[in-house]
C-alpha cells in the first residue's frame, strides 16, 4: 500500500427518498405539500438531484442512492439518472474505482431484522446496485447507520469491502475518518470508514449560514490540519440544493477549490480504501444507529407494536412460504435471494422458475411466484421511514401498512390461509394518543384506498409507472 500523505477530505451524500403511494402500482400521485410539483420525488429531483448532476458535484464526491430513487429518476428524470451513472463510469475510467457504493433494496434498519432478512435485503442492494451501474460495489450505506454484529458480518459475507459510522458509534477516540478494521469475531474482518460528526452536523444544519465554502474551508477544515489522515463528512444528499436552496454551489466550490486552498487533497471513499489499506482496529458500540442513537429507540410506544405486528405477519408468511415452495426440493431462501432477478426484469417468473423446477404446472407456477411477491412485499414493509415519523399516519407509515396488507392478500391467493384478522387485531394496539387513531383504522383504510381486497393481480411484480401529467391530471382533480 502507498505511504499516507497528510490530509485528505472527502464528502459523502446519502441519496434516498421513502417510497410512497400505492404499493402495487408504483403510483405516488400528487403530494399538495410539495408546493408547486406534483409530489415530493419530483420537488427534490428539481431542487437537488438535478442541480447537483447538472454542476458536476456527483463527479467529485462519494455517494449511495436508493433504488426506489433510482428507478424513479429512471423513468421520470432521465438526463438526470444518466448524469448520476456517468459519474460513476467517468471516476472508473480516471481512478479505477467508481464513487457510488451501494444501499440496502429496502431501506430497513438492518439490527431489526432476521439475520437471514438481513442477508436477503444486503443481496438484492447488491444486485441493484450492479442493475443501475454496471459493477459490483465496493461499501455499502446502512439505512440510519444502524449496527450490530450480526449486520456486520452480513455486510462482509455478502462482498461489501467497508460502510460508513458516526464518531458516537465508535468506542475508541479517534482524529480522523479512517478507514480503520473492525474485527468480527468469526476470523473475518471489514473496513469502516467514521465520518466527522460535528463537520457533518454543520453543514446539514448550518450550511446557509456557514458564510460560503470558503469561509467554512478555511475555518472549519484548516484548523483540523494537524490531525492528519482522512476527514470525512457524510450528510444526506438532499442537504445542497433541496433542504437549504441553491446550496449545491456550496458544495461545487468546497470541492472543486477550496479544500484544495487549505491543503486537502479531495478523495472518494473508494479511491482513497483502494490506496491505503487500514491499520487500525476500533470496536463498534452495537445496536447504535446515526448520532449513537439506540436501536431499541425504534421498539418503544406505537413503533413497537407496528414492528411486532409486521414481525408476527414476517413469521407466518416464511411458515406459509416453506409449506407451498417445498416441493422444488431447492435451497428456498437462496430462491428468495434470487428473485430480485425477476423484480429488475432480468428475467420472466417463468424463466426464472424453469431454472430451479422445469416442468411446474402453471397453476404452480403462479402460486410460487406469488409468494415469492408476498416475501418482497413484506421487505417493504419494514422501510425504516414506516417507523420514523411522530405518528403513524403519515404517508410513509401507511405504504408500510399497505404493503402488508398486500402480503396477507398474496398469501391467501397462493395457499388460501387468512392472516388478515391476525395483523388486525396486532395493529389494534398501534395507538396514537393524540388523535385515538389506531393501527386496525390505518389498515381498513388502505385496503379501500388502494383496493387491496379486490381485484389485485397475483403475480403483480413490477411497478406500474408513474402517470404523465395529463393523465395523473385527469385521474387527480
Amino acid at each position: 500500500m502507498t505511504t499516507r500523505p497528510f490530509q485528505f477530505f472527502c464528502v459523502h451524500g446519502h441519496y434516498y427518498q421513502p417510497p410512497r403511494g400505492n404499493p402495487i402500482t408504483g403510483h405516488i400521485g400528487f403530494e399538495p405539500e410539495a408546493g408547486d410539483y406534483r409530489n415530493w420525488n419530483e420537488r427534490i429531483t428539481a431542487e437537488a438531484y438535478r442541480p447537483n448532476a447538472e454542476i458536476g458535484n456527483f463527479d467529485r464526491i462519494s455517494f449511495d442512492l436508493g433504488e426506489p430513487m433510482l428507478s424513479w429518476l429512471r423513468r421520470r428524470s432521465p438526463e438526470t439518472y444518466q448524469r448520476i451513472i456517468s459519474a460513476d463510469h467517468k471516476h472508473l475510467a480516471a481512478k479505477k474505482v467508481g464513487n457510488a457504493i451501494g444501499s440496502v433494496f429496502h431501506h430497513a434498519i438492518l439490527p431489526l431484522l432476521k439475520r437471514r432478512d438481513k442477508r436477503t435485503l444486503l443481496y438484492w442492494g447488491n444486485a441493484a446496485f450492479q442493475h443501475h451501474f454496471g459493477r459490483k460495489p465496493e461499501g455499502v450505506w446502512l439505512p440510519e447507520m444502524a449496527v450490530d454484529l450480526e449486520t456486520l458480518q452480513i455486510v462482509e459475507a455478502a462482498g461489501y469491502r467497508y460502510t460508513i459510522l458516526s464518531q458516537g458509534q465508535i468506542n475508541e477516540p479517534i482524529e480522523n475518518g479512517g478507514a480503520f478494521w473492525v474485527d468480527l469475531e468469526n476470523g473475518h474482518k471489514l473496513a469502516v470508514f467514521v465520518r466527522n460528526d460535528e463537520l457533518s452536523n454543520d453543514l446539514s444544519f448550518n450550511v446557509s449560514a456557514a458564510g460560503g465554502a470558503g469561509h467554512w474551508a478555511r475555518n472549519k477544515l484548516g484548523v483540523r490540519r494537524a490531525k492528519g489522515g482522512l476527514t470525512l463528512v457524510a450528510v444526506g444528499g438532499e442537504t445542497f440544493g433541496h433542504h437549504h436552496l441553491g446550496e449545491e454551489r456550496f458544495l461545487h466550490w468546497l470541492l472543486a477549490h477550496e479544500a484544495r486552498a487549505v491543503g486537502y487533497r479531495v478523495v472518494t471513499l473508494n479511491e482513497y480504501l483502494n490506496t491505503f489499506e487500514p491499520t487500525e482496529t476500533v470496536t463498534v458500540k452495537p445496536f447504535t444507529a446515526y448520532g449513537a442513537r439506540s436501536v431499541s429507540d425504534w421498539s418503544l410506544g406505537w413503533k413497537g407494536y407496528l414492528l411486532r405486528a409486521f414481525d408476527h405477519l414476517n413469521a407466518a408468511l416464511d411458515e406459509l412460504y416453506l409449506d407451498v415452495l417445498r416441493p422444488l426440493n431447492v435451497n428456498l431462501w437462496r430462491l428468495r435471494d434470487l428473485y430480485v432477478n425477476v423484480w429488475l426484469k432480468h428475467q420472466t417468473g417463468a424463466q426464472f422458475l424453469a431454472e430451479f423446477a422445469p416442468k411446474l404446472t402453471s397453476e404452480q407456477e403462479t402460486r410460487i411466484l406469488t409468494m415469492l411477491n408476498a416475501q418482497f412485499y413484506m421487505g417493504k414493509s419494514y422501510t425504516s421511514n414506516s417507523l420514523e415519523p411522530a405518528r403513524f399516519d403519515s404517508p410513509e407509515t401507511r405504504f408500510g401498512i399497505a404493503n402488508a396488507a398486500l402480503v396477507v392478500k398474496l398469501v391467501e391467493q397462493a395457499s388460501g390461509e387468512r392472516l388478515g384478522s391476525t395483523l388486525r387485531n396486532n395493529l389494534l394496539l398501534v395507538q396514537d394518543e393524540i388523535s385515538g387513531l389506531n393501527g386496525a383504522q390505518v389498515y381498513d383504510s388502505v385496503l379501500e384506498e388502494f383496493k387491496i381486497g379486490e381485484a389485485t393481480p397475483a403475480t403483480s411484480i413490477e411497478p406500474v409507472p408513474e402517470p404523465t401529467d395529463e393523465s395523473a391530471a385527469q385521474s387527480n382533480p
